[in-house]
């Protein structure tokens, strides 16, 4: 199975000490984000689990931890983007991030890593033009060591209206002319450009609108097939295949103005300040009412030798 760390929060950045305890302990428990006293126990163990997904602005924390991560399959999403502390006030500075993507794919190969360059909104400070420069210099920074960029625009969440209320949504003519530049950007510096949620209106360019993390994303990692269950997508508009997430929204310390899994500024704090690196939970400990059930966990890995076609 997929276990996921990184859909509702930043684990790696954030939560380095406690993921590294957990794997040392075999399993996890989280809470059901719309029912807190259901909790669920996953194992950590490569037996059941084929991959660890990561979503993060700053890997760099895990990096001294990566032997233990060495029996599953991984893949790697890393942010990163052009906005400055005023929109994204505690990720590091971009050549930091870059260079920490870089040793993370010395370790585990450009197949496991994918670039985030999303979500794109524009404004004075951000234009088009300005965009396009700092997603070739990311791409030309990047180059071999990853072969997926994926981009997304901005979707105006409750949460991101609150938190960013002068941002607007990207309009038809900008999400083309973006589109056809960082297809052609990515082209040069060879990656391919997968629109996330977005529909195919970027498909005549060029880019890939088959999802961002899919069942066969995974199995380019692992250089191994899978034989997942069926599932339906989150949205109608996402073709991801999401495994188990391990992590707890309102709880990212980034305090990205864009972010869809935090309440507010004062909501994370409270949280944080309840997080215990030893506690089988990312936030707090088990409470007397809680019910903790096991997961249904089994390997997807497909055993079955199969003829590649070839050119």
């Amino acid at each position: 199975m997929i276990i996921n760390t990184g859909m509702r929060t930043d684990i790696p950045a954030f939560y380095a000490d406690w993921f590294v305890n957990r794997l040392k302990a075999g399993f996890v428990l989280v809470r059901n984000p719309y029912n807190p006293h259901s909790v669920t126990r996953y194992r950590l163990t490569p037996d059941v689990v084929d991959l660890i997904g990561f979503c993060t602005k700053n890997p760099a924390p895990m990096l001294p931890h990566m032997d233990l991560l060495r029996p599953f399959g991984q893949y790697w999403f890393v942010t990163v983007t052009p906005y400055g502390k005023e929109i994204e006030p505690h990720v590091p500075g971009k050549l930091h991030v870059l260079e920490s993507f870089k040793r993370l794919s010395d370790i585990v190969g450009a197949d496991s890593m994918g670039w985030r360059y999303d979500p794109v909104f524009i404004s004075d400070t951000y234009p088009v033009d300005r965009h396009i420069k700092a997603f070739e210099y990311m791409a030309k920074a990047l180059s071999g060591y990853t072969r997926i960029a994926v981009i997304s625009f901005i979707d105006l969440y409750e949460k991101t209206r609150r938190n960013f209320p002068e941002v607007r949504n990207v309009t038809a003519e900008q999400r083309l002319t973006l589109g056809k530049a960082f297809v052609e950007i990515g082209r040069q510096y060879g990656m391919t450009i997968r629109p996330c949620a977005e529909g195919n209106e970027l498909a005549q360019f060029g880019a890939d609108c088959s999802g961002c993390m899919t069942v066969a994303t995974y199995e380019k990692a692992l250089h191994q097939h899978l034989r997942p269950p069926v599932k339906t997508a989150a949205r109608k508009e996402c073709a991801c295949y999401l495994g188990g997430d391990i992590g707890a929204y309102n709880t990212c310390a980034h305090l990205c103005r864009y972010c869809y899994a935090n309440y507010d500024a004062d909501t994370v704090q409270r949280n944080r300040m309840a997080h215990d690196p030893e506690s089988p939970l990312l936030i707090g400990h088990l409470m007397p009412d809680d019910q903790v059930h096991e997961a249904k966990q089994e390997s997807w890995i497909d055993p079955q030798i199969r003829m590649e076609a070839t050119d």
